[in-house]
């Protein structure tokens, strides 16, 4: 395989990991109440995040002269219809999605660990695009993370 093929491989897999993301937060919005404005605003900015980073990833993509990928990964389609099924039996409540969503963060974070641990040949530049948004991620996770523990502790 050659070296602009791995590194395409690895930027359409956080390119699938980002269009989870964006997936997993319009539907967060939708699980959401209306009284959870705080959370949907929230979600919605953590969607956009997400679909400027695939953008970014895309852009690498092209320069390499790869084909970019629209998709979304295999397990975050799965990931999404758990998400349904754990709502119908615990209902749409603020604790069960930001659950949800901090599985989804967790799943985001490895991603883009393997993406950088990967023997593919990643130059200066796209090494530091991967790793700025992975650092920005994992501010995404630990809010959310926060959000989780602050409803826990209301609710304890």
């Amino acid at each position: 395989m050659q070296t602009n093929e791995k590194l395409t491989e690895v930027l359409n897999d956080l390119i699938e990991i980002n269009n989870d993301r964006v997936k997993g937060y319009e539907k967060a919005v939708e699980e959401t109440k209306d009284l959870d404005v705080d959370l949907q605003a929230i979600f919605h900015s953590m969607a956009n995040d997400s679909r400027k980073y695939a953008a970014e990833l895309t852009q690498e993509v092209n320069k390499l002269g790869g084909e970019s990928t629209r998709d979304t990964t295999t397990s975050g389609k799965i990931y999404r219809a758990w998400m349904d099924v754990k709502a119908a039996f615990t209902g749409h409540d603020r604790q069960s999605v930001l659950e949800s969503c901090e599985f989804g963060e967790d799943a985001a974070q490895k991603a883009y660990t393997t993406a950088l641990a990967s023997d593919a040949e990643i130059g200066a530049d796209v090494r530091k695009l991967i790793t700025g948004q992975q650092e920005t991620l994992k501010i995404a996770h630990n809010l959310i993370k926060k959000y989780r523990d602050l409803h826990q502790a209301v609710n304890a």
